[in-house]
């Protein structure tokens, strides 16, 4: 079986372009993450420019944290180019189940765009699940009670990969279901470390193709970065760990993933 250090190596060998719609609190940071994964990032919303970018990516990340109109026009057009095309597409459901407006947006691009992959946190997997789960703004407060059965429904349902991020993260394709616990408690003090996995996720599906492993890799590589981030006792509070994030992923070698992954 391909290993996650396995896939992480083909990313940063084939550097795959993920052309992002993403929210501008964190826009930046997914930026600079997909480029620490291996990955080379585009952030593009303009509807005359969509359809010319999709064409040249590897995967499409669609992120609904600060949409508007606008976006969610922009959001379409990207992921109805990338279903022509057969380039996977990704959905963070950023604070859905927290306004009607973000839970019809949510439901209006499941609808429309055939989704490769749902990241979101337990509470944004459990609304779209119908399993219960409350989230205020954008941070879940409440979740099922199981939600590796949210993840597995909600695959079921949509034909996606569903991830479910959290103290610990579930992974499934509507079959099984991947249990993985490496992160660090310093993950729940940055934002955007969500909107920054699915860069992340984004670079292993377009390098890796779209699969169970790819998606369970891409979350494990990344938290496995979060905990040799503070290793060192070098990490004080959000700024630094912050930074040391980033630097982890980059620098991770394929030996920490081997011996740090924590997968059931």
């Amino acid at each position: 079986m391909t290993t996650a250090s396995d896939m992480m190596e083909k990313v940063r060998r084939t550097c795959p372009l993920v052309h992002h719609i993403t929210n501008y609190v964190t826009v930046n940071d997914c930026a600079n993450m997909c480029i620490c994964a291996g990955g080379s990032p585009v952030m593009t919303d303009a509807e005359k420019d969509v359809p010319d970018m999709v064409k040249l990516a590897s995967a499409v990340v669609l992120n609904i944290g600060t949409l508007n109109d606008r976006t969610i026009g922009s959001m379409l057009l990207a992921g109805k180019t990338a279903n022509s095309l057969g380039i996977p597409v990704i959905l963070d459901p950023v604070g859905v189940g927290a306004t009607p407006y973000r839970t019809e947006t949510a439901w209006r691009i499941l609808d429309e765009v055939k989704i490769a992959v749902i990241k979101g946190n337990h509470g944004e997997i459990s609304v779209l699940a119908g399993s219960g789960g409350k989230v205020r703004g954008v941070d879940s407060v409440s979740s099922s009670d199981d939600i590796a059965s949210s993840a597995r429904e909600l695959a079921l349902r949509t034909g996606a990969i569903v991830a479910a991020t959290g103290p610990v993260d579930y992974v499934s394709d509507g079959k099984a279901v991947i249990t993985l616990r490496n992160g660090s408690k310093f993950m729940g003090t940055v934002s955007g470390t969500g909107c920054m996995l699915s860069s992340v996720t984004g670079a292993y599906i377009g390098a890796c193709g779209v699969s169970l492993e790819s998606v369970a890799s891409a979350v494990s590589v990344f938290t496995i970065a979060s905990e040799v981030a503070v290793r060192d006792g070098k990490v004080f509070g959000p700024g630094s760990f912050r930074t040391k994030l980033f630097d982890s992923l980059y620098n991770l070698k394929t030996e920490d993933v081997d011996t740090l992954l924590k997968r059931d």
